[in-house]
């Protein structure tokens, strides 16, 4: 498990880093606004319908059955496969047709605080219209990610966003041969995902899988597989309802709303993505050949020794984004069009978004365990309890409380714990998951650490400020890195100090 997480983590930190470089460029040319709230709607819609569509849904139901069936029968997995990516292209080629034409009314549904503004309108339409043809390419890319992650290779996926990244950040630096900054960087997103295309299909043609689509028809394991990817999808969706609330919320809430909702999830997301959805990609398919296999105790093995990893790189994260949010923010984004003020702005979203953490990753290592028996549908029911609760919080916190964007992330953070607990409450219940006392002893000694390294770096962080001349070039970047060397240290020696044993 750890190479192969090593492999995955390794390139999805690439992917961070080339992200920050590419989103450090975007809050130096896109000003936060009109223009940037316009593409960030035009960048979240194609991501939300992959995120529906593709990723979570398809790989949980996909997944599984190609790794069971090569264990079994590889002709007829290839088959399958063949089979799948057909129907994959069929239906993401109808919806690119129908969002394209339908374009406006599908911006104006979901961003309805736009609709005052017909040039708002229109410019997001534009703009979406370009990166939503990304939505074809990145379905494809996850369809042969599945087969690659089925057989033990997990690196092309992690790296392809790696590209976007490259891809966009190019588009970006050559803005004066765009309309606006906004169209330079969606235009990045569509070359993006023809880089991410190209990339998968050399590797799978390489490993020897099959890339050319079948023609899609309704074969049994076709049949157990929508079966299975319905509720999935329905799981998804749910998700994905929450952040549509998000973007409607958003767009009532002024100017540069979107702006620091999209920043601050991206710091957000490194963790998120370096860590938990890491662990999860690996831990899906080993828990489907330990479940196949009828191995109890490896199936138990794998989920504690993930969630031990995923809660020991996680925990320093959360610590320092309640602590040092602004320093963060202000240490990476505020140059250029983005402000000191912008950074503060998206450093409370992100604070809001870092009580959700440590659940988001639990969350990544507890659903694998009922997707690899075939059960997609309690997750689903899990999730669906947690969306009520978090579009409830969303609407009291936003239009009760006026909490504004701070609200639509802490309302996320707490869905998050919901959907963690009643989902890990019913594995627990169905024994497909053991919470041994050690594990817990464990959790909570660097449960510990963390709070021990959080209040060292608060306790110092404005003597070090201090000591910094407020005319030092490069200030704020130095700032942040050595509050993130004291909290990192600070870290290390509350391990040692609470006894924490690997």
């Amino acid at each position: 498990m750890y190479r192969a997480l090593l492999s995955t983590s390794g390139f999805t930190l690439l992917s961070r880093i080339t992200g920050f470089i590419r989103d450090m460029i975007m809050a130096a040319v896109l000003a936060p606004g009109l223009l940037s709230d316009a593409f960030f709607v035009a960048f979240r819609l194609p991501n939300h319908f992959r995120a529906i569509f593709a990723e979570g849904a398809y790989n949980a139901a996909f997944v599984p059955m190609y790794s069971g069936l090569r264990a079994t029968d590889p002709a007829k997995a290839e088959a399958f496969s063949r089979t799948m990516l057909g129907w994959q292209v069929l239906i993401q080629a109808v919806l690119l047709a129908v969002a394209l034409v339908a374009m406006p009314w599908v911006v104006t549904l979901l961003a309805p605080g736009f609709a005052d503004d017909p040039a708002q309108v229109a410019l997001a339409s534009e703009l979406t219209r370009i990166t939503f043809a990304y939505l074809l390419c990145i379905t494809v890319v996850t369809h042969l990610g599945g087969v690659l992650n089925s057989r033990d290779s997990f690196w092309a996926a992690a790296a392809a966003p790696v590209l976007l990244n490259i891809c966009m950040s190019v588009a970006l630096v050559l803005v004066v041969f765009f309309p606006t900054a906004a169209h330079a960087a969606a235009w990045g997103v569509l070359a993006g995902g023809f880089a991410e295309l190209l990339l998968l299909l050399f590797s799978a043609r390489r490993l020897g899988a099959s890339i050319l689509p079948g023609v899609p028809r309704l074969t049994e394991d076709v049949r157990t597989f929508f079966g299975r990817f319905v509720p999935a999808t329905v799981g998804a969706a749910g998700v994905q309802l929450a952040m549509f609330a998000d973007t409607i919320f958003a767009s009532f809430l002024g100017a540069g709303a979107y702006t620091s909702l999209y920043f601050a999830d991206r710091i957000n997301q490194l963790p998120m993505g370096v860590i938990a959805i890491a662990l999860g990609t690996v831990l899906l398919p080993q828990v489907s050949k330990s479940v196949k296999l009828g191995d109890v105790g490896a199936t138990h093995r794998a989920f504690r020794r993930a969630t031990e990893t995923g809660l020991l790189l996680t925990l320093p994260c959360t610590a320092a984004f309640f602590v040092i949010p602004d320093i963060i923010m202000t240490g990476l984004f505020a140059r250029g069009a983005f402000s000191v003020e912008a950074a503060h702005a998206a450093a409370a979203v992100l604070l809001a978004y870092a009580a959700g953490l440590p659940a988001f990753v639990m969350l990544r290592t507890v659903t694998p365990l009922f997707h690899a028996r075939g059960d997609t549908r309690t997750p689903v029911v899990a999730t669906g309890i947690a969306i009520g609760v978090n579009l409830a919080l969303k609407a009291l916190f936003v239009m009760g409380l006026n909490f504004g964007v701070v609200g639509l992330a802490l309302a996320t953070a707490i869905g998050t714990w919901v959907n963690v607990l009643v989902l890990g409450g019913q594995g627990g219940r169905l024994g497909y998951m053991e919470v041994s006392t050690a594990f817990a002893t464990t959790v909570a000694r660097m449960a510990g650490a963390a709070a021990y390294a959080g209040v060292v770096a608060w306790l110092l962080v404005g003597v070090i400020a201090d000591i910094l001349s407020p005319n030092l070039s490069l200030r704020a970047e130095i700032l942040m890195v050595v509050m993130g060397l004291v909290g990192l240290g600070a870290y290390g020696l509350g391990l040692l100090a609470v006894g924490w044993r690997r």
